[in-house]
């Protein structure tokens, strides 16, 4: 072997040991960052579940009645809802 072909391999070698170490390192930072946002919800979720236990449950607000359909009530005729529909002013 001749001395460039020995730096070659080296070169290789340590651009080998540096990609590694980078991905070392790149895995360290996404661990750190990930532990560091499940950190933060956990304690965004304590304090919630502190002020929802503070809190006096509230009852649930009734709706409003709908204008629903009742059983026994028919819809009105097609070219009645129609003729109601042009004097309206809307075009079918």
């Amino acid at each position: 072997m001749t001395k460039e072909d020995r730096d070659r391999a080296q070169a290789r070698l340590d651009k080998a040991t540096r990609a590694a170490q980078d991905a070392r390192s790149g895995k360290s930072d996404r661990d750190a960052a990930s532990k560091a946002v499940l950190d933060n919800m956990a304690r965004l979720k304590a304090l919630r579940l502190a002020r929802e236990a503070a809190e006096p449950p509230t009852a649930p607000v009734a709706k409003k009645a709908s204008a629903k359909k009742k059983p026994g009530e028919k819809s009105p005729a097609l070219g009645d809802w129609l003729t109601s529909q042009q004097s309206g002013g809307r075009r079918t």
